[in-house]
């Protein structure tokens, strides 16, 4: 079931979305978020490995609607 609250933002700590969607580890190794990036904001994250967040977070946001069955 879908849940307003299971939508990622920008604000989010990388460490905490990744705690709590285990599903989107992937999805950021795939844009290249290191290590040192965990403790960042989303935002910040992607910032520093010159990616768009917006396309950060429609690949973080899809994997956590997969991983919970729900379609886009």
């Amino acid at each position: 079931m879908f849940r307003f609250t299971d939508v990622v933002r920008g604000g989010e700590l990388v460490r905490d979305v990744k705690r709590k969607y285990p599903e989107t580890a992937t999805v950021f190794e795939e844009f290249g978020l290191r290590l040192s990036c965990y403790e960042c904001p989303i935002a910040q994250a992607a910032r520093r490995v010159g990616v768009a967040l917006d396309d950060l977070l429609v690949a973080v946001n899809q994997a956590v609607h997969e991983g919970r069955g729900v379609a886009a």
